[in-house]
């Protein structure tokens, strides 16, 4: 048995996020998570809210409400919509968390003793009609590398080019709109990150199993004159974690925070705090490699424009301490998902969010389609044409249809309890040896983090059950081989229990569903020929609710106009 630490990128506390997020990150995560915990490994799984920083300033004045009293909202709403759809955290926490800020304030500390941080003094702008200092996030304008004119003062988020306030063009504050900017000068410290760079190079570097796409983004800002810079990690903010060097004061940094590009990272670990404190678990045997740690195979879960930060920035803070921390083992980054034909946008109210998604079908329809269709090599898109489609045919033409034709042909033929007559003969032998040979793929592509190679291959698990049962048509076998006919159902039953246990970290609301039906306990399975035949003769079994429905024409021109984001 292993031991697997999960992590999924930490979203902003700021609104809900829409399916792009969800599949870029968390579910992809979560599908880890519980295939894992399936093969019988010791899985922790962490996720938080990130707090802190321009994000949840600007919109806790938007609503009105006190910056603390907003997150503290926001995390229950972001918590809610994780539980529907059925997101395994074990433990969903908060970089505002008391651990995070005695963790954070800890590392600075390692930091600047190690001769990591400098103390700088810079000009920074500062808004007149704001009366503050505006950091990074505060600025918006238009980026001098691609033109885009909503780029912001630390990152644009078009092109992901790492930018400087004062490199934007017609900057103005993103609080009031201001243009009536000047620069002053104020004090920051900077985590000397480039002095890290062969030792975060030579790490990189031995990561020869990491996506392309992964090693392709880190090693292009280790490459880059611009990329691997020292970088403020302080900000003149009320809102964060206050800058000090462990238990003690920094002298000239009294008023600022921690910035939260540098604290929101080390929530992971303090998660892993948060846990601890709640469960009375040992954190330090999943982060210490001096306390067992070692031996753990630690995965992340983001989307691309977060590479940089989780190879170079976050590493280069745990190297930097000198401490025995464990650092990443393997990072499955995603492409975009874009939406019917242009990108899901908060503010133009345009795509699919987390919220609208259940409001209008279960999480199985949505966790289905989005992990088969995950952008693991290229921007995917969503349409609701292919949504339509793909449940229809994959969940409720395919898997749905068995389970309702298997269960109910055997309630008004042989009762509702496993029948025992017949024996397997050759169509059974020929399906088992398809199902074994497909299953050991299925757990090649899982292990692999293959996600839509492991999709196609639980599919066709599926289609070859529905060809057998096509094939050897108990239906027409019961009116001259009744033995037959029971032998076939019998199978068939089997299959379904089957089916809810691979089938779990996909769709888990339906899989449990199929296992409660079948009395099976979804424990996965060794090998297909002992899964088939896990039911006792005489057993009884349930015939379950419909699994699947359809959508109609109607219904996916209605939710493709209502959420197109038009303005009539």
């Amino acid at each position: 048995m292993a031991r697997i630490l999960i992590t999924s990128a930490i979203p902003y506390i700021n609104g809900i996020k829409h399916l792009g997020n969800l599949v870029g990150s968390q579910l992809p995560a979560d599908l880890h998570a519980r295939y894992m915990r399936a093969r019988g490994h010791e899985v922790l799984f962490l996720c938080a809210t990130d707090e802190h920083g321009t994000p949840a300033e600007l919109a806790a004045k938007k609503a009105g409400k006190p910056v603390a009293e907003y997150c503290a909202e926001m995390w229950a709403v972001q918590k809610e919509l994780s539980d529907g759809f059925r997101l395994s955290f074990d433990k969903f926490g908060r970089s505002s968390s008391p651990q995070n800020h005695r963790l954070t304030q800890h590392f600075a500390g390692r930091l600047e003793a190690a001769g990591l941080i400098e103390e700088i003094s810079e000009r920074q702008v500062y808004s007149k009609a704001d009366n503050r200092f505006l950091p990074d996030r505060y600025i918006e304008g238009t980026c001098p590398n691609c033109g885009y004119d909503r780029a912001r003062g630390d990152q644009c988020e078009n092109c992901t080019k790492q930018l400087d306030p004062t490199d934007l063009i017609e900057p103005r504050s993103a609080i009031s709109g201001s243009t009536d900017l000047e620069v002053r000068e104020t004090k920051h410290l900077y985590l000397r990150q480039s002095q890290m760079r062969d030792e975060l190079r030579a790490w990189i570097d031995s990561k020869t199993d990491w996506p392309v796409l992964t090693t392709s983004i880190a090693r292009k800002w280790l490459d880059d004159g611009d990329g691997l810079r020292d970088r403020g990690i302080t900000r003149d903010l009320d809102w964060g974690i206050p800058v000090r060097k462990g238990e003690a004061d920094w002298p000239g940094m009294e008023g600022k925070v921690f910035y939260v590009w540098f604290d929101a990272p080390i929530e992971y670990i303090a998660c892993a705090r948060e846990w601890a404190d709640e469960t009375g678990q040992d954190w330090e045997r999943w982060w210490r490699t001096d306390k067992g740690a070692d031996d753990v195979r630690y995965v992340q879960f983001m989307g691309k424009d977060n590479v940089p930060f989780h190879t170079l920035s976050f590493p280069a803070t745990i190297m930097g301490s000198g401490e025995p921390w464990k650092l990443v083992d393997y990072i499955k980054s995603f492409n975009y998902l874009n939406y019917d034909g242009g990108q899901f946008s908060t503010s133009q109210g345009r795509g699919v969010f987390m919220d609208q998604a259940l409001s209008i079908l279960p999480a199985d329809y949505w966790r289905w389609w989005l992990l088969s269709h995950a952008p693991e090599n290229s921007d995917s898109e969503f349409t609701w044409e292919n949504f339509q489609a793909s449940v229809n045919k994959d969940l409720a033409d395919v898997l749905g249809n068995l389970v309702s034709r298997v269960t109910k042909f055997c309630r008004s033929k042989f009762g509702e309890t496993v029948p025992p007559e017949g024996s397997y003969g050759p169509a059974e032998e020929e399906l088992i040896a398809e199902l074994d040979r497909r299953l050991r793929a299925y757990e090649g592509y899982m292990d692999a983090l293959e996600l839509r190679k492991a999709s196609a291959e639980l599919r066709a698990l599926w289609v070859a059950g529905n060809e057998y049962l096509q094939s050897t048509a108990p239906w027409a076998a019961f009116k001259e081989d009744p033995q037959r006919a029971a032998a076939i159902i019998r199978l068939s039953l089997n299959l379904i229990a089957f089916y809810g246990a691979i089938s779990a970290p996909f769709i888990p609301d339906a899989a449990a569903a199929m296992s409660r039906a079948m009395g099976a306990d979804g424990a996965w399975p060794r090998d297909a020929r002992t899964a088939l035949g896990m039911l006792e003769p005489g057993a009884a079994f349930e015939v379950p609710e419909n699994l699947f429905r359809k959508i109609t024409d109607e219904e996916r021109d209605t939710w493709q106009e209502t959420f197109s984001g038009r303005r009539d």
